[in-house]
């Protein structure tokens, strides 16, 4: 239709597909490739205006409980969204209904935002989200832009283009990761209030209180697909490990444009093994052609097989990345 699609999941015996505003269950026999019958309503009326609209999908190892993220409507809820030295609403308005991962019965017809459950707050957009073999939940935050735009007294463009960072959530209930009354700052190695809300770049102030993520990375890289790699194909060093596919930046100029790239976090005992640890797993997206870049990575699976899937909506190809052995060579 013309909805949009934004998240799928799948399950046994069926398949969830989210637009904007509702997710939908199509039927599905198992070895087919195509649903069967019309699609059943699990939720409806979903908050679907303003920057961030798409509504990603995880569902638990059970089949029974489908998260869905809830983007902010704004950039960092100013009284005059993306504004010069507007200030911050506060308390702000959006984390009573979005800006947070929200938890459905993946079983039951037409629900809304008032009758889920919200599972997490202070989220600013949690395009990549995914579980844990453990089953824990975890999510990519896309950070806030236009520190330098609207706070000029505070930022310089370097600054502006570096900051703040993106990051990868390990999310449980009920956390609160601080949007939008804080940013990572990948330089401090920790969040600092925004300047919205009174901070000058070093003010940690409420922030405090919130949840650091597990793993913060260059900013505006746009952290969109999640995966976690439970497969067999792949070396012993990537089972359990996140893949994040990076969707590449917009706005880091006077910097050279960055991100376009597939990351692996490796893990140990089910948390990240080391401090912001991560490695560049499949790179040269990255190509201009005068319209802008012909590569964009989006979203990651990890197939029957073992082999990772890597989509392209740039170039709208699905690349497969397959270990042969030998020399460490994919």
């Amino acid at each position: 239709g013309t909805a949009g699609g934004t998240g799928i999941a799948l399950s046994v015996g069926g398949v969830y597909f989210a637009t904007r505003s509702t997710v939908l269950r199509y039927p599905m026999h198992a070895g087919q490739l195509t649903p069967i019958g019309e699609p059943q309503v699990i939720a409806r009326d979903l908050p679907s205006d303003g920057n961030h609209t798409a509504k990603n999908l995880a569902l638990s190892a059970d089949g029974k409980t489908l998260f869905v993220n809830f983007g902010s409507a704004t950039n960092s809820c100013q009284v005059v969204d993306r504004t010069l030295e507007s200030p911050g609403r506060d308390p702000c308005p959006e984390l009573a209904y979005r800006s947070g991962i929200w938890r459905f019965d993946a079983g039951r017809a037409n629900q809304s935002e008032a009758t889920g459950t919200r599972y997490a707050t202070g989220i600013r957009n949690a395009v990549g989200l995914a579980l844990a073999p453990d089953g824990r939940v975890w999510a990519t935050q896309h950070g806030r832009d236009q520190l330098g735009q609207n706070w000029p007294k505070l930022f310089n463009d370097e600054q502006n283009a570096e900051k703040p960072s993106e990051e990868l959530l390990q999310v449980n209930v009920g956390d609160d990761f601080g949007w939008p009354y804080c940013y990572h700052d990948l330089e401090l190695g920790h969040l600092v209030l925004a300047p919205e809300y009174g901070g000058d770049g070093k003010q940690v102030g409420r922030c405090a209180q919130k949840k650091e993520p597990a793993v913060a990375f260059p900013g505006h890289w746009a952290p969109n697909g999640l995966t976690f790699y439970a497969g067999t194909q792949f070396p012993a060093r990537y089972r359990g490990g996140a893949f994040i596919a990076f969707h590449g930046s917009w706005n880091r100029a006077p910097l050279p444009q960055a991100g376009y790239r597939v990351v692996f976090v490796p893990f140990k005992d089910g948390k990240p093994d080391g401090e912001n640890t991560f490695e560049t797993f499949a790179d040269g997206f990255w190509h201009e052609n005068g319209a802008g870049p012909q590569h964009r990575p989006v979203g990651v699976a990890v197939g029957p097989d073992g082999s990772l899937y890597i989509t392209d909506d740039a170039a709208g190809r699905i690349w497969r990345v397959m270990y042969k052995g030998g020399n460490g060579r994919h």
